[in-house]
């Protein structure tokens, strides 16, 4: 038995696990905060890459590496670190869905020529999270910072480079760099000319590594792997494979599934990305999940999403005829950034509280089956769909999903399952370097403990709720999914 760790920098906070290379059972836990918050108490957009370092070292106190051979990284993904010549950081790293980038995506996509010249390119079009669309703005709204910049990196690539010492040689892995805007999945190759059309001139990006590749050992001998981002992480610790997808609820929604090879998408719902076994794993969002939740709930004037579940399950599957669209904020699958929501099938029959909150599941859900099938159009294997989230709990979600879905529902039980897909990575290199795993084939960890839903006898209910949502949507925003 060996002892490996994996540590997960997210946004806001870094968990540790540490587990036996042979099963993959945590035997310790470590957690600390982010010591950073914007002035309004939220999410900053700018953040010293340093306090990461501290929040590491408060998380790993106390002996918890203790015995450890080898360490992965998963970090939040979409942070640009830009460094000058001397590997020194030229401005705070620039993390998240960072919305003073949303005129620089929209210049990006111009430059190039359109959408469909993006996906062609590298698998997606510039979003205001991407890296690429970062430089760009750097270069309009900094330029001195710009002219400094010489080496771009990631949150979990600068991690690895810092916890081997700085060394000369910078390395990341497929799936983050997947995620940059300026990598193609497809071809396996950086594209320069992007980020030269970007930032303004040319500048170094990390060596891609495969995914049971080490980054390098530290002076006291410590394994540290390939590390990825949190997306991929989260994937290969609840280890998902062909024919299974990812649906997660957050205040916007994502599916993703793996898939054998890298799908370019014109109209730009998908986002074609790597994982972090060698496969693929493209990714259809959309801008309303949760959000579509609180603000029903809101409106009922209830107090949280356990009492609109509540609710929702005094109605009956398709809420008395009720059909939210839930396309609050805009949406982007279908690509309607400048819709509202619709709410039909009003009657007096329906008008009621509990039919409303049952439309608002089907709506959220039903958004979220679009997404699914745009995958599954593009020959994309879906039978199994595991549910992230804390909504994948409320029984008005799980009581609706495997029929709209159409497929087997898993609902994992909560962990930490970046920092469990980076410790099984670091498990993997350090196996390959001892010559007792196979580069091909990660470590056989055992699977998340989950709660297992089946479609049943109401698949054609589920059905029928589905037909009345697109016929609403087609009437409403006919061919919205053709354009």
């Amino acid at each position: 038995m060996g002892i490996v760790a994996g540590l997960d920098s997210s946004p806001d906070f870094t968990r540790i696990v540490v587990c036996d290379t042979d099963t993959g059972a945590v035997l310790r836990q470590g957690y600390a905060p982010h010591p950073v918050e914007a002035p309004d108490g939220g999410r900053p957009s700018d953040v010293d890459p340093q306090a990461w370092l501290l929040s590491l070292g408060e998380a790993a106190g106390g002996g918890l590496l203790e015995g450890v051979q080898a360490i992965g990284v998963s970090a939040q993904q979409n942070a640009l670190v830009p460094l000058d010549a001397q590997g020194n950081t030229v401005r705070p790293a620039m993390v998240g869905g960072d919305k003073r980038a949303q005129v620089a995506a929209a210049d990006l996509v111009d430059a190039l020529g359109g959408r469909e010249a993006w996906a062609q390119a590298v698998g997606c079009v510039p979003q205001a999270a991407q890296p690429v669309t970062k430089l760009r703005w750097l270069a309009k709204n900094e330029p001195e910072n710009a002219l400094r910049t010489a080496v771009l990196l990631q949150a979990h690539d600068w991690l690895v480079w810092q916890l081997l010492g700085r060394p000369v040689r910078r390395t990341t892995d497929r799936g983050g760099a997947s995620g940059t805007g300026y990598w193609s999945a497809a071809t396996g190759a950086y594209r320069p000319d992007l980020v030269e059309l970007a930032l303004g001139h040319q500048a170094m990006m990390p060596e891609v590594i495969g995914p049971a590749d080490a980054a390098g050992t530290t002076p006291e001998g410590l394994l540290i792997s390939a590390g990825t981002g949190e997306t991929m992480a989260a994937a290969f610790g609840l280890g998902i494979g062909l024919g299974d997808a990812v649906v997660s609820l957050g205040a916007s929604g994502s599916v993703m599934a793996v898939h054998p090879e890298a799908l370019a998408d014109q109209t730009g719902m998908i986002t074609s990305l790597a994982d972090a076994t060698g496969m693929h794993l493209p990714v259809v969002t959309t801008l309303n999940a949760v959000r579509t939740l609180r603000g029903t709930a809101e409106l009922l004037g209830l107090p949280d999403l356990e009492s609109l579940s509540d609710l929702a399950m005094k109605s009956t599957p398709g809420s008395h005829g009720l059909v939210l669209l839930p396309y609050l904020e805009g949406e982007r699958t279908p690509n309607l950034p400048h819709t509202a929501g619709t709410l039909a099938g009003l009657r007096r029959e329906s008008m009621k509280p509990e039919h409303l909150a049952r439309a608002a599941f089907e709506g959220m859900l039903c958004g979220l089956a679009d997404a699914l099938d745009v995958l599954r159009g593009r020959g994309v294997e879906v039978r199994r769909i595991f549910l992230l989230g804390a909504a994948a709990e409320l029984p008005a979600v799980q009581a609706s999903a495997p029929s709209l879905f159409g497929a087997q529902v898993v609902v994992p039980q909560p962990a930490d399952y970046a920092a469990i897909g980076a410790a099984r990575q670091a498990a993997w290199a350090l196996g390959v370097s001892q010559g007792t795993l196979d580069p091909r084939t990660p470590p056989a960890w055992q699977g998340a403990a989950a709660q297992v839903l089946e479609p049943g006898e109401e698949l054609a209910v589920g059905q029928a709720v589905r037909q009345q949502f697109t016929a609403v949507r087609e009437q409403t925003h006919p061919g919205a999914f053709n354009s």
